[in-house]
């Protein structure tokens, strides 16, 4: 089977994973609630780290869908920042994917951390998010993407440093074997 039909396939999940799953969903709701720096147009926390174990785990389906009920949980239920929009549940989802598409039952290298980064920061980040908060807040497009281009270029090295290091880390891999 190609690694990348495995990848789109999804798995039935065991009663530990699904324990485990919903472990990582928390987390990843934890680490929205304290974002290192925020305002309106630019946020850094480190919600990847969740998001990117749980696509190296479970693959892009559990991931993308385990996204977007820690979306909607922050959002509705837990009060997150700003309004319910749409379109950040769907870049949410979008992030799982690509990182269960690029992770998920695939060996760990640098490359696959640079490309599965840049695909999330560029598309992800720079494009969609941009674009929703365009629609959002209703501001203009060309007037946010600087920023927003500036804190990427920051980020992406530090993004993919700690993704390569967790994915190589011997604990996060003794985990990982055991589900």
């Amino acid at each position: 089977m190609s690694s990348l039909k495995v990848a789109l396939t999804g798995k039935r999940l065991s009663a530990r994973s699904i324990a485990i799953l919903g472990l990582l969903m928390a987390l990843q709701l934890v680490l929205g609630k304290f974002p290192v720096f925020g305002i309106w147009s630019v946020r850094v926390d480190f919600v990847f780290l969740a998001t990117f174990i749980m696509g190296w785990w479970f693959g892009p389906w559990w991931a993308g869908l385990a996204a977007v009920i820690c979306d909607l949980v922050n959002t509705l239920i837990l009060g997150g920042s700003g309004t319910y929009f749409v379109g950040f549940t769907i870049s949410a989802f979008l992030g799982g994917v690509i990182y269960g598409v690029f992770f998920y039952r695939q060996n760990m290298s640098w490359w696959r951390v640079i490309m599965a980064t840049l695909i999330i920061m560029l598309v992800v980040n720079v494009f969609l998010n941009t674009l929703w908060l365009t629609i959002l807040y209703k501001t203009p497009f060309w007037g946010i993407l600087p920023i927003r281009i500036l804190k990427d270029l920051i980020l992406t090295p530090i993004q993919v440093l700690l993704v390569y290091w967790l994915g190589t880390n011997r604990n996060m891999l003794s985990l990982r074997d055991r589900l």
